[in-house]
């Protein structure tokens, strides 16, 4: 985390506090609310940040200058002030100007503001290595920020305050040379990403050559996905419980027995991307297409779920729309995993709903059905 010198409640001593707001229509379940608090709450987990307080607020239209509205932001500030956070993060994704507003409001705290796009490209920029997922991020953020010039350009401008005229022609200056910053770097990274797109291309080519069928896996968050690879591959492959705990394409080699009589092998190539995630912007899908082109050209995709997720088909629709984003259309086989979390009434009625998709059942944790997993992949 980068650190502000203007605010002495961020130093590398102190637990980054923070608290959490979500605003959603009168209609939603609370059952649903709930589940976007602890996957935002995750997410804030895997910037290394220590939640201390959420709330979650029910209205039909967010408040036009604050999002939050003002009476909820002086209780915020307040409760903020109280328990010394130091980060405001709200659940949704922000106007240019409501982020402005709400980090106005919060510098009398020495606190800062973030929805929920600024958080994940936090993320990524933590967890990210190679160079090529570097670009792809700061790409993202240069698209994120792009809209919020006016809000910059009005902060740069605060110290002229003493001749109006001249601050208003400072601001225009300043504005306009960030603009051009920006444009001159977006097209910077852009032609660089190309590079590397056309050296992936070449990589795939002479993949299709030596006739090596490559596999995309797909995933929404935390349904073991990095365990089935360690299985399949017999690779370490880093596994814990945080979003976006790895970023860019990873390819592993998987090797199937074709005939146990004659003892042949088939080589596959895993194609492993960065997770997915509700409300995941245009955006940052766009400023990633390069990595998920791995997915789009594969011969088949390998959709791993979670069985036992009570909100699995909001999950599976997730995925599939990304999917239909990046016009991704070939074959896709569903892995549900973790059937051992369920009874059996459960895996009938989930058998019986997705009967007429490619599908397959597995347990990571007790390699129920591991087996089956790989005659199907042969097949498909």
């Amino acid at each position: 985390m980068s650190l502000d010198p203007m605010n002495p409640l961020l130093t590398e001593k102190t637990d980054l506090k923070v608290y959490l707001v979500d605003i959603v229509d009168r209609s939603t379940d609370v059952n649903i609310l709930e589940d976007r608090m602890l996957e935002l709450e995750n997410l804030v987990n895997t910037f290394g940040g220590m939640v201390v307080v959420k709330r979650y607020q029910k209205r039909d239209m967010p408040d036009k200058k604050t999002y939050v509205g003002s009476g909820k932001l002086e209780e915020i500030i307040t409760e903020m002030k109280e328990i010394w956070a130091q980060l405001l993060i709200v659940g949704n994704v922000l106007k240019p100007s409501q982020v402005y507003k709400l980090n106005e409001r919060l510098r009398e705290i020495w606190a800062k503001a973030w929805d929920r796009v600024d958080l994940i490209l936090k993320i990524f920029d933590k967890h990210a290595s190679s160079m090529e997922a570097k670009m792809q991020i700061e790409l993202a953020a240069i698209r994120h920020m792009w809209p919020r010039i006016y809000g910059m350009g009005m902060e740069l401008s605060r110290q002229w305050w003493w001749w109006e005229w001249a601050m208003r022609w400072l601001w225009e200056t300043n504005t306009e040379r960030m603009r051009r910053h920006l444009k001159e770097k977006q097209f910077k990274i852009t032609e660089k990403l190309k590079e590397y797109e056309n050296m992936r291309r070449l990589h795939r080519n002479a993949r299709i050559k030596k006739w090596i069928p490559t596999i995309g896996i797909v995933w929404y968050t935390n349904v073991w996905k990095s365990s089935l690879l360690n299985y399949l591959t017999n690779k370490w492959i880093l596994a814990e419980n945080k979003l976006f705990a790895t970023l860019g394409t990873n390819v592993w080699k998987l090797y199937l027995m074709t005939d146990p009589v004659m003892w042949t092998w088939k080589e596959f190539l895993l194609n492993d991307t960065i997770w997915f995630i509700r409300d995941l912007p245009p955006k940052l899908i766009q400023a990633f297409a390069s990595t998920l082109e791995d997915s789009i050209e594969a011969d088949l995709l390998l959709h791993i779920i979670d069985a036992s997720d009570q909100y699995v088909d909001d999950r599976i629709a997730v995925v599939n729309n990304i999917l239909d984003e990046i016009w991704a259309k070939q074959k896709r086989l569903m892995v549900f995993n973790k059937i051992d979390l369920i009874n059996s009434d459960q895996l009938k009625k989930i058998k019986f709903k997705f009967k007429k998709h490619d599908c397959v059942w597995i347990s990571v944790l007790t390699w129920e059905w591991i087996e089956e997993l790989k005659q199907e992949l042969l097949k498909a």
